[in-house]
């Protein structure tokens, strides 16, 4: 007896079908790419999982995916042979979003369509793509090794549920039959349904057919009788896996297409870059650069990495031992002829030959952007823009190529007044003044405080190029990033500012005569400001402003103690060593303060001027407020 239940959707899925069926009605023809592309995968883990168990093929080893339709009736199916589902498989499969941060994709949604398309094939919307032009959608699946009456059938109208039934399904595999709406029986027609295979299909490795009917009994020209032919299933696509075929017989299209049957990405990718290595490996990789970040690229739980086959069979998805994380954003496969067929995760770990292909790959998606960032500025702008703040974790992550990691980074600076990070760090050494060792930058909390900082002032004067950092990661970066070709990259907010031969000899003798000149007045502050700070001295980096605070040399700099906090983690105390501009007419005031108590009143509102500055905050503005209120009411008096 059939059982049959009634399931409820989960509720991102009635969000996601909704947004689909209002969204992407400007391309409404990338259902057939989805359906057809989850047949072929289905096929292809069928392949995978017979290399261990034969009889799963059922005596038929031929896979293949094959498409009808019915013009009365307005239906497509679309029927695989490939791995099929289960019953538990289907309410799985077909009811639920099982994606790790599918509630903040949903946040990330505007409203406005063609924004929202977008989002949605980064998403990867599968199955559910079928209600883009169906009123109703039924599957009539059996998993392979299943008895015939362990099929199940699962329908809906795309709304708030989904039926599924026991049935008696013969063959193994998949049927999913599109029920068209009245507007969108344009798909039902044969030749419509042939151009749009023959231009998503055409790198699928296995056969995508459709049925071709045949012709009755007629007459020729000269009154011979022409036999009638029978229909049959007539394949629309090369079949052959487009990785093998060669470069010259590929074009651009094809490699498109290709990227979003792996990717599921609406978008085109902006580069991508085809090789076989033969010799001591043999392998051939296929590697894209997407032109978008996928919308959950800094998601912990993310899967990343290549697919993975050997000989041509599909091993595993997102088989992350080719590829470092901080080129996670990297799409595509290799193909090893020197891996086992029955190679696992585990396995991949440890391999040699995993290690040195995951080298040897790592080089050329570096040698891409260097390629591209040479050639093409603006589109490796438009690659900067999406990932930057990833690659910016190469340093870290990958010591022997560090260098080449960060002749890719870019930057703002102060040579352009624009937070756009447009400056390589060979822009900046080919701009670098004569005698000039070390390569200044800062890190701030924002680019508008990097800009702005009382410690460029200085620099400014002398037209010393500075690097404004204000990206999250930067100080990670900066701490693993200590030099590129030779040249020191010294922070202008730690330590003493030292110019080297950049030094003018008259300014230093003038410095080194306020210094002894303030010697009293730096003693009256340090114990003023007591254990608040450890220690007061002249600045050689002021013009403008009358204090600043730096960190010593060796110590933890605020941004990277804010970046501790934030992941909860314990910092040690770090007191800051207070610079005073003995020039500037406020510190000037204060070495003629002759009441103590007012002396150490000026003296904390500097210090707390100078720490707001630099922090972007205080630990107690309250008092940083009554200091300056009091300050200006002495100053109505």
């Amino acid at each position: 007896m059939s059982h049959q239940e009634t399931h409820g959707f989960q509720t991102e899925v009635k969000q996601l079908l909704h947004l689909m069926i209002h969204s992407l009605y400007s391309n409404k023809e990338i259902f057939l790419r989805e359906l057809v592309s989850n047949a072929a995968d289905a096929a292809d883990k069928l392949r995978y999982l017979a290399l261990t168990n034969d009889a799963l093929y059922e005596g038929d080893g031929e896979l293949r995916v094959r498409i009808s339709t019915d013009k009365e009736k307005g239906t497509i199916t679309i029927e695989d042979n490939g791995i099929g589902m289960t019953r538990d498989g289907v309410i799985e499969h077909l009811g639920t979003i099982a994606k790790s941060g599918t509630s903040e994709f949903f946040k990330n949604l505007s409203g406005d369509a063609a924004k929202d398309s977008q989002l949605i094939g980064q998403f990867g919307v599968g199955f559910y793509s079928a209600f883009i032009v169906a009123d109703k959608v039924t599957v009539r699946t059996r998993a392979a090794g299943h008895k015939a009456d362990e099929g199940v059938q699962w329908q809906s109208a795309g709304e708030g549920d989904f039926t599924v039934e026991d049935i008696v399904k013969e063959s193994r595999g998949t049927e999913i039959i599109l029920h068209l709406r009245e507007e969108e029986k344009e798909f039902a027609d044969d030749w419509r349904l042939r151009s749009i295979i023959t231009k998503y299909s055409d790198h699928i490795s296995i056969p995508v057919e459709m049925w071709q009917e045949g012709s009755p009994e007629s007459e020729g020209p000269d009154g011979e009788k022409i036999p009638a032919t029978e229909g049959q299933w007539q394949v629309m696509n090369k079949a052959t896996a487009l990785w093998t075929r060669n470069k010259s017989e590929i074009s651009d299209e094809e490699y498109q297409e290709f990227y979003k049957h792996i990717s599921h990405d609406f978008s085109d990718p902006l580069l991508w870059s085809h090789n076989r290595v033969e010799g001591k490996q043999e392998y051939t990789s296929l590697l894209y650069i997407p032109s978008k970040a996928p919308w959950d690229l800094w998601n912990r739980d993310r899967k990343q990495g290549l697919q993975l086959f050997v000989q041509r069979v599909f091993i595993m998805d997102d088989a992350e031992q080719f590829m470092p994380s901080y080129l996670r954003f990297v799409k595509g496969l290799v193909d090893s002829n020197d891996l086992p067929l029955n190679v696992s995760r585990e396995i991949l770990q440890d391999n040699k030959v995993t290690q040195a292909m995951r080298t040897a790959i790592t080089k050329r998606v570096l040698g891409m952007l260097e390629k591209l960032a040479k050639d093409d500025s603006d589109k490796y702008q438009q690659f900067w823009a999406e990932f930057g703040q990833v690659l910016k974790e190469g340093p870290a992550e990958d010591w022997s190529n560090r260098e080449r990691v960060a002749g890719l980074l870019r930057f703002a600076s102060t040579h352009n007044d624009t937070a756009a990070q447009t400056v390589s760090l060979d822009d900046y050494i080919g701009r670098m003044k004569e005698g000039q060792s070390k390569i200044y930058y800062i890190v701030a909390d924002s680019y508008e405080a990097a800009a702005h900082s009382p410690h460029l002032e200085l620099l400014r004067k002398k037209g010393i190029e500075v690097l404004l950092m204000s990206d999250r990661i930067d100080e990670w970066l900066i701490n693993h990033l200590t030099e590129y070709k030779e040249k020191a990259l010294h922070s202008v907010t730690r330590g003493e500012l030292d110019l080297g031969e950049l030094e003018d000899e008259n300014e230093k003798a003038e410095q080194e005569k306020l210094a002894a000149e303030s010697e009293s007045l730096l003693k009256r502050i340090k114990e003023a400001l007591g254990d608040k700070v450890k220690d007061v001295r002249v600045t050689t980096r002021l013009t403008d402003t009358p204090a600043c605070v730096v960190a010593g040399e060796g110590e933890m700099s605020s941004q990277m103690i804010k970046l501790m906090q934030a992941a909860g983690q314990q910092v040690p105390e770090v007191k800051p060593t207070f610079e005073l501009n003995p020039t500037h007419p406020l510190v000037a005031r204060l070495n003629e303060e002759t009441d103590e108590s007012r002396f150490t009143d000026w003296s904390n509102l500097l210090l707390q001027q100078a720490m707001l500055s630099e922090k972007g905050s205080l630990a107690d503005p309250s008092e940083f407020i009554r200091l300056m209120n009091q300050m200006l009411l002495a100053n109505l008096k």
